[in-house]
């Protein structure tokens, strides 16, 4: 089950299923995205692949009957539209047709019918419906998945067409579970089952284990998307943001045009690869070393002397290039990353975070948020954050103080668009909502804290937290997830631990959930877990969710307490 390894055996078999020759890939929007995360344009170019056009962009090229066209959009009714309409006046002088998920037999009579000049060699379906992020972790690139705590419609759609493709891709067809206490995992569920049953000839998979997929609501868990991170790729996405592999550092001052935008691709970037999971002081001293290593090579081709240095320096040319552009793009990010926890202050308010998660300590936390909220240094999304924090942790203590310390952020002058997102984290994910008691688990019982040397005069504070996932994921090993939390659709029970689990986020998954079904691949030899989400989030995509969801139904709540 690598999602990769999936992904790239169906591209790969689009660009060579055509034979030799000059190509041009033609795409939708999702389809662009799904491939960039894959491949480089260089390495598309490779397979022959010299030209990228959209299906939507009303273009059009004429005198170009001597390339080959692939075809690789999803099976929407306005792909399905664009696609008949390039048919009917073909600009390429063949086409290979691939959807990326089941396409209906009408849509395919449409095809047919304008194809009037017979330029359509072959029609495929390659389900490759999802953003593949790592080998164990998806997104569907959806924000805002929920209206009124409930499905949108749409949403649902494409949420479930994602996970059919997800299934196909690495051929398993799953016994699946879901949270008992969420109404959007039951529906989920049901939707999926009801596919599985209608297109069941083509999960007619040889299975040597029962895969089970495991559904869950983002709803159950609000305080891992709030926490501020501190390894190297989930504190990008928490800083800077990360798009589809893509930073952008126009913001930095002074930054050269190469820089304004930066690639981190685990597939293209050794360092990246390498790093993405380390926690922030470490990266600073691996970043030292990377330094030393290009100050050394640099050195060494300053000394051009003889035909034979000339040789060798032609010949290790492009690496010490590829090489100085790492150098170049690490450096900037963890020196913008740097910047932003100085600035911030954001070991201080981290450290609290920390504590309002894994900690009961009433009056001393309360104190504590009240002395940052006054800070100047610190931000406004921080602030909030830490106000949301203790208001999950502590809404029924009999002696919470909400109301003053939203008094507090009306007078540090925070807009009045995040005073009301405190109420509507509580109504998206208050005690009342949530099916495990977040802050009284023996896993985060005690806060674990450890000191790391960053960069020249930096501390850096690494604490550790462990997202509700970790401990479900735990049960489910072991064999000890309840069945009455965590039920069977259709009231099959499986004794046998699965040894394939693709979980899936309702609400979205964050990257500090991914290192921990990172770990636990790792650690549990023989069974496989994949992490997907309608999105991956930090904490501001977060709170737009929430703004989503609870749209509609705020007042209410206000009304009420």
């Amino acid at each position: 089950m690598n999602l990769f390894v999936a992904l790239k055996f169906y591209i790969r078999r689009m660009t060579e299923e055509s034979g030799p020759g000059m190509k041009v890939l033609l795409m939708d929007k999702q389809t662009t995205s799904i491939v960039s995360l894959l491949y480089s344009q260089s390495e598309i170019f490779m397979k022959e692949v010299y030209l990228f056009e959209r299906i939507d962009a009303n273009v059009r090229n004429e005198g170009l009957k001597h390339l080959k066209c692939i075809v690789f959009v999803r099976p929407t009714k306005e792909n399905v539209e664009h696609l008949c309409n390039e048919l009917r006046c073909p600009k390429y002088g063949t086409y290979y047709v691939y959807f990326s998920n089941i396409i209906a037999k009408s849509d395919i009579k449409l095809l047919a019918e304008s194809d009037e000049q017979e330029v359509v060699k072959e029609v495929h379906e390659y389900y490759a419906d999802y953003l593949a992020i790592s080998p164990h972790l998806f997104s569907l690139g959806i924000i805002g998945c929920s209206q009124g705590l409930l499905w949108n419609p749409i949403h649902l759609h494409r949420t479930l067409l994602g996970i059919i493709s997800v299934l196909l891709s690495v051929k398993k067809c799953p016994y699946i579970r879901y949270q008992s206490s969420s109404e959007m995992t039951k529906r989920l569920a049901e939707k999926i089952r009801e596919v599985l049953s209608k297109e069941s000839s083509s999960f007619e998979f040889r299975q040597e284990s029962s895969p089970l997929l495991l559904i869950l609501d983002r709803r159950d868990d609000p305080v891992t998307p709030l926490l501020n991170q501190w390894t190297y790729q989930a504190m990008v996405h928490e800083l800077l943001t990360i798009n589809n592999n893509r930073v952008n550092l126009s913001h930095v001052k002074s930054i050269s045009k190469e820089l304004k935008e930066v690639v981190l691709s685990a597939e293209h970037d050794e360092f990246y690869a390498t790093n993405l999971y380390h926690n922030f002081g470490e990266i600073g001293q691996t970043i030292k070393e990377l330094m030393d290593e290009f100050q050394r090579k640099a050195k060494k081709n300053q000394k051009v002397e003889s035909i034979a240095d000339m040789k060798t320096f032609v010949e290790t040319y492009p690496l010490f290039k590829k090489l100085s552009g790492t150098v170049s793009k690490h450096v900037t990010v963890v020196g913008e990353l740097s910047s932003l926890v100085e600035n911030h202050n954001l070991l201080q308010v981290s450290e609290l975070e920390q504590e309002l998660s894994c900690q009961s300590d009433h009056s001393i936390q309360l104190q504590k948020i009240k002395e940052l909220i006054n800070n100047q240094h610190i931000r406004e999304m921080d602030s909030v954050r830490l106000v949301m924090l203790y208001a999950l942790h502590y809404e029924k203590h009999a002696n919470n103080d909400i109301s003053g310390l939203l008094s507090l952020l009306k007078n540090k002058g925070v807009s009045e668009k995040y005073i009301k997102l405190v109420y509507s984290i509580l109504q998206y994910s208050g005690i009342n909502t949530r099916q495990s008691n977040l802050f009284d688990r023996e896993s985060v019982a005690k806060i674990t804290k450890k000191l790391f040397k960053g960069l020249s005069g930096v501390d850096n504070i690494y604490t550790q937290h462990t997202p509700l996932l970790n401990e479900t994921l735990e049960d489910l090993i072991k064999g000890k997830l309840s069945s009455q939390t965590f039920p069977y659709l259709g009231n099959t029970i499986i004794s046998k631990r699965p040894q394939d689990v693709i979980v899936f986020m309702i609400g979205g998954t964050t990257y500090e959930e991914s290192l921990n079904v990172y770990n636990l691949n790792k650690q549990n030899s023989g069974i496989k877990i994949i992490l997907g989400g309608t999105t991956i989030h930090n904490s501001h995509s977060f709170l737009e969710e929430v703004q989503y969801a609870t749209a509609g139904i705020l007042s209410k709540y206000k009304n009420n307490n």
